[in-house]
């Protein structure tokens, strides 16, 4: 099953969703700045995205600037910072089959169907 981790607040989240609509496939939609991911999660997902941590970061987000810009943090520090404040990932994500992209554009999605 498709699992897509969504804001809906975001256009580009959107247009994925309305990308796999038109293609008639089903999934899952996670709303993480709902339910925020546990660091098991989002190992897993940085895994099947085959990237860092510091890659999935938003470094334009205001809490990133104020909070943690200029830091050293490692891995295990940078995946905390997106549990305690979900709007630093990237988004959205698609995970299919135990691989996962960065769907902006929405058409990224190919790559894991």
């Amino acid at each position: 099953m498709i699992r897509v981790y969504h804001n809906p607040r975001c256009t580009k989240s959107r247009e994925a969703l309305a990308y796999l609509d038109e293609k008639g496939l089903e999934y899952e939609v996670v709303e993480y700045m709902k339910e925020p991911l546990t660091p098991m999660d989002l190992e897993s997902v940085l895994e099947a995205l085959d990237m860092s941590a510091e890659d999935l970061i938003r470094t334009n987000e205001s809490v990133w600037k104020d909070d943690f810009k200029g830091k050293e943090l490692d891995e295990d520090e940078l995946i905390l910072a997106m549990i305690e404040h979900p709007k630093l990932m990237q988004r959205p994500i698609v995970l299919n089959a135990g691989k996962a992209v960065v769907a902006r554009p929405a058409e990224e999605i190919e790559k894991v169907l």
